[in-house]
């Protein structure tokens, strides 16, 4: 937006140039709006105008898939990484302390751990997969 002071006959004017498109503006004098037709020649812009086609969603596409919990203590992921190797499976019995998982964040391998003895109910993650902070990786009942 151009902002200009315009004195004619002894007035002043204040004059907001807010859009010009072709040889149309859109300015704002003292307040009041006005649209103004330019007479002559209309210069080409140099800025290109950007065409973009609509975005179509695929099927599912944008929906959060939650899988059901089987009721157990769940172990979560600490940071933000990539399941780097698994050391449970499905019925496996873990005691508190026991390494379930390492992940790799940050450029380092991170060891999930055991909070509490049990056995394994339900691993939702798989090597290679990516997880978010507080996704839930395994169930111990």
């Amino acid at each position: 937006m151009k902002k200009y002071k315009f004195t004619i006959s002894g007035d002043e004017y204040d004059v907001n140039i807010k859009d010009f498109e072709d040889n149309v503006a859109q300015i704002e004098v003292n307040g009041t709006q006005y649209s103004v037709e330019l007479k002559g020649e209309v210069k080409a812009s140099k800025t290109p105008k950007l065409v973009r086609k609509p975005v179509v969603q695929q099927p599912g596409e944008g929906q959060i898939k939650k899988k059901q919990s089987s009721g157990g203590m769940q172990v979560k992921a600490p940071l933000p990484g990539t399941i780097f190797k698994m050391h449970v499976a499905v019925g496996d019995q873990v005691k508190e302390g026991d390494t379930l998982l390492i992940m790799e964040a940050m450029k380092m391998e991170n060891q999930v751990l055991a909070e509490k003895a049990g056995q394994i109910s339900a691993v939702k993650v798989k090597e290679g997969d990516a997880v978010l902070q507080d996704d839930v990786l395994i169930e111990i009942s």
